[in-house]
């Protein structure tokens, strides 16, 4: 065999595992924004309707309780929807920081890849 076929075939190797590793963040490129945009859509829908819950729940706790403690009634109110804003950003955070690295399938692959081919190279000397 010659050493331009052997060249030849080394190569074709490599763009064909590099072909593969596109595909597969292509893949995972994909996946993650229609599972983003899935949770985005969720989001919306869920905040619409706990904002007209939140609204309705202000209004019926302030009519209950205008006549006798106006200012209470509001204070109280203000506290349950700070603490509840707090909440939901912390998890929101806690989300954000738990969820795994954009591609990490893609270079995990990589890193095998490199592996592999120092390990060749390591054994061929």
């Amino acid at each position: 065999m010659t050493i331009t076929a052997t060249i030849g075939r080394i190569g074709a190797n490599l763009l064909a595992m590099v072909r593969t590793r596109l595909e597969l963040a292509a893949i995972e490129l994909q996946e993650d924004t229609h599972r983003l945009f899935g949770y985005l859509a969720w989001a919306v829908v869920g905040a619409f309707f706990g904002v007209v819950a939140v609204l309705l729940a202000i209004l019926f706790v302030l009519a209950a309780f205008w006549d006798t403690h106006r200012l209470l009634s509001i204070g109280i109110m203000i506290a349950l929807f700070a603490i509840g804003s707090l909440v939901a950003i912390g998890r929101v955070r806690a989300g954000l920081n738990s969820r795994p690295p954009l591609l990490a399938n893609t270079l995990a692959e990589l890193r095998k890849d490199v592996a592999a081919i120092k390990g060749e190279a390591h054994d061929q000397v």
